[in-house]
Formats: C-alpha cells, structure tokens, sequence
C-alpha cells in the first residue's frame, strides 16, 4: 500500500471525524477493493480498514491470507472471529465508509448488499457513503493524466474524420463493421487501447446509443444517416471519449439537421453553464448540468427523445466512478470539483435515426476546459 494514499486517507478520514473507510469484497463484487490492492478480496468475505489513527488493516480469511503481502494481516477462521476482529478495528469510533449509497442513488458506488449491511449495523458500526472520498482522493487527474488524456484525445478526433473519409471513398460498398475494424486499426497505429466498441451506427442503429456492429452490420450507401462513437485511451492513461455524425450526401434533410443544431445548443449551454459557475465561484453539483441542458430540449418539444444522462466521468474505465452529470437516471450530488474529466454528451434519439455529440471537459486551475475536437456541423460524407 502506498504510504502517501494512505496519509491522504488518514487526512481526509481525521478532518471529518470519521473513524475509517472499510473496503469490503467478496469474490469480485467490489471493484475499488481490486484496484487498491491490485486483485479481489479472495473466496471469502475481505475487510480492507483505512483507519483515522493507525496504519491500513485487512481482515481475511485463514484461506485466502496467504495471497496477500506487505499490509498487516488480521486472519479469522469463523464467524465469531470474523465479528471479533470486526469489532477491534476502530478504536476511535464506529462512524466508517463504505461502497454505499442510500436508496441505491450512485450504482458506479454501490457495492454493499443489504445482508452484510445488515450484519456490520448489528456490531455498532454507523456507515455512510465513501463516494465522495473516493471522488477527491482517486478520481482526480494528474498532470500526467491529463497530458495522456490530451494526446489520445488529438487522436481520436483525427481517427474519427478519417474513418467519415473512409466511408466517403467506398460508398456502398462498406459496412458498419468494416468502419469499426478501421477504426481500431487507427487505435493501433496511434498507440491507443479500448475496451470495447467503437459504435458505428447507420439511419434506425444510430438510434440505439450504445448500438455495436456484430459481424459487417449495415452497408453505408448514399443518403444514409452515420454517427460514430469512439472511446480509447493510451496504455495504462484515462480515456477519451467522442460521438460525431454524418450524412452521405450534398446536403443534410432538415430533420436531421434541426436535431443536430439542437443537440449542439444544449451541449454548448451545458458548458456555458459550468463556465458561469466558474466565474462566480459557486458549487456546481452533477445533476444540476444535466438539468440545465434537458431543460432546453424539453422546452423545444423534444424531452421524451433525450434518454440518457448528459455525460459520465472519465477515468481509466471509460466510464468512471467521479461525478456524472445526471439528473435522469440517477439524481448526482457530487461536487463537480477541479481535477475532474468528464464527457457532455446530449443526444435525440427516434425511431429512424439518432444524434449525439460528445465532448471531453477538465476542471483545470482556470475553469472547465474542453479537451477534444468539438463537432460544429455535420460531416458532409464523400463530398
């Protein structure tokens, strides 16, 4: 365990007179136990204790302690020693952290089942949510971070016009799944990696926001509706994460381009709203940049077509476990705070076609900053 995570936790557990963050995993279920120590808790139930006064503890099982090394160790065989070194652990107090969010609120920060809540509650222990520690503490970039971000960010907006010129040049002739392999070719060749996708999807598939080609999807041709999104990051970096879109033709239909130039207005009011809040210095929490923008597109008619949440944290997982900017899906109160990477992605969504535009945003020294390619009109395909 890295002693200066470990004061930084200490710190922030000391100022708020919490007696510790308790990091529970069983069998995988809890994935910052996996990325703190570097694999999961084991076959059976794993206690990792970051306490205010004294040094990290985990509590394991007599069969699964010998896979760990260099924390001290607390082995129990059975319930009752289980519940013994439970009880030990904070000294100072019961009120601890946890992966918990009340009423199920933050799924990306909720990995305490009800039954081991339940038992924990019964030794005395009042728990609260860790999301917010772990949002100051782990989810913020570096310098390093952004610097990575920033350069896989410059190529996924090169990658992405060219595989629209790819398109352009085999009209017909190409399919969605033949873009995708393009443009993980591209991923290659620049030094990027990515988890899955990319989303390349054309007219009605455009439709489905997390749609991906199986086998050669849908044939490109002339007068078709494409909207590519793609996602990836440099090897071990936090991920870029874009949507563009495209028609094949000389000129776009006007319903496409009136959701387009509605997509577009309420990405760019999101961003003026974090600007302002910059500006004057106030607290912007996530939902209230979701709500902002979901209220322009209700007031143009169009609030049943807009069925995600406006954008989602970037990390080393796409989808990451900072703030969201949710009032949708979930109802996000997390401080949208400086360090953070997020996406604005605002899409309308029918039953022919689909539009999104996504965007990167850093909260650096001197306000948000928009780290990618910024889409301003739709991709003219093959013109």
């Amino acid at each position: 365990m890295d002693p200066q995570v470990t004061a930084r936790i200490r710190a922030y557990l000391s100022e708020r007179g919490l007696a510790g963050w308790l990091v529970y995993d069983f069998r995988g279920l809890n994935p910052v136990f996996a990325e703190l120590m570097g694999r999961t808790g084991g076959t059976r139930r794993a206690f990792l204790a970051f306490r205010a006064e004294g040094e990290p503890v985990l509590v394991v099982h007599q069969v699964d302690a010998r896979g760990f090394a260099g924390l001290e160790r607390w082995v129990y065989r059975n319930r009752a020693e289980l519940m013994d070194a439970l009880s030990g652990l904070f000294p100072g107090g019961r009120r601890v952290l946890m992966e918990y969010s009340p009423g199920g609120a933050l799924p990306t920060m909720s990995y305490v089942d009800a039954g081991t809540f339940e038992f924990l509650t019964s030794l005395g222990f009042e728990i609260l949510p860790s999301a917010d520690l772990y949002q100051e503490l782990f989810a913020r970039w570096t310098e390093a971070d952004l610097a990575e971000h920033r350069l896989a960010a410059s190529e996924l907006g090169r990658i992405v016009l060219r595989a629209f010129e790819f398109i352009g040049e085999n009209l017909g002739r190409v399919t969605e799944g033949d873009v995708a392999g393009f443009i993980r070719e591209g991923f290659g060749a620049a030094g990027l990696e990515s988890d899955s996708g990319p989303n390349v999807s054309v007219n009605a598939h455009s439709a489905d926001p997390h749609y991906e080609p199986m086998g050669p999807g849908a044939t490109v041709s002339a007068g078709d509706w494409v909207l590519i999104d793609l996602w990836a990051r440099r090897p071990g970096g936090v991920y870029a994460d874009i949507t563009w879109v495209g028609y094949a033709g000389r000129e776009v239909p006007a319903r496409y381009r009136e959701a387009f130039d509605l997509v577009r207005a309420a990405r760019d009011l999101a961003l003026k709203f974090l600007h302002e809040a910059w500006e004057a210095g106030r607290r912007v929490e996530g939902w209230e940049v979701d709500r902002v923008a979901r209220n322009l597109v209700a007031e143009r008619g169009f609030g049943a077509s807009f069925i995600h949440r406006l954008g989602h944290s970037l990390g080393r997982e796409v989808h990451g476990k900072g703030a969201n900017l949710d009032d949708y899906e979930t109802h996000d109160t997390r401080a949208l705070i400086p360090g953070l990477g997020f996406t604005i992605e605002p899409g309308l969504y029918f039953d022919d076609f689909g539009v999104r535009s996504e965007i990167n945003v850093y909260l650096g020294p001197h306000g948000p900053e928009v780290t990618t390619p910024v889409q301003e009109e739709i991709v003219l395909i093959g013109r």
